[in-house]
């Protein structure tokens, strides 16, 4: 198994929202792949209640069934088409996958 998490600090505005906007469009956005990616088992998206220097905004927890259903839904049209409107409300992205 291979764990995905992605962490997102987003820009105060962008697309013409605000942070809290655009981070409730990053979940539901995210929230909709459930279900429509092969290899995919789990998926969750969340928001920082901490509000510390440190803290990202959102976050996303996936798990995929290998390394190649990982690599499969980096390409996947579906979430291609999501790395747009992400890439354009986010001022830092951090990235870990690890295998279990």
């Amino acid at each position: 198994m291979v764990k995905h998490i992605v962490l997102w600090k987003l820009k105060d505005e962008a697309n013409g929202n605000d942070r809290q906007t655009n981070a409730m469009l990053i979940r539901e956005k995210l929230l909709a792949l459930r279900g429509n990616i092969a290899g995919m088992t789990m998926l969750e998206v969340g928001f920082d209640v901490s509000r510390t220097a440190a803290s990202g905004d959102v976050v996303l927890y996936s798990e995929f069934i290998d390394l190649n259903a990982l690599a499969a839904y980096q390409i996947h049209p579906e979430h291609e088409a999501l790395k747009p409107f992400i890439g354009a409300v986010t001022l830092e992205r951090q990235v870990v996958d690890y295998e279990v």
